[in-house]
């Protein structure tokens, strides 16, 4: 399956373990990449996950840490 036009392939080769995945969608979400489809795949004790994103909703953001107001 192609990317479709500006769409790049997010390959993740891993130990596999409880809550990857879960681990793996709450960075992708975090990061604000799009992701179009996705193929998720273990073999044996290893995770083979293949990602079709979009490259131009890439952004990258600085958080702010949490602060008190009344420490200002």
């Amino acid at each position: 399956m192609a990317s479709a036009a500006g769409g790049r392939m997010l390959y993740i080769e891993t130990a596999d373990r409880p809550g990857l995945l879960l681990e793996i969608i709450k960075i992708i979400a975090d990061t604000n990449i799009d992701v179009e489809s996705a193929e998720i795949d273990t073999e044996g004790l290893v995770a083979k996950d293949k990602f079709h994103v979009l490259i131009n909703c890439l952004r990258y953001y600085i958080r702010r840490p949490e602060t008190d107001e009344d420490s200002y």
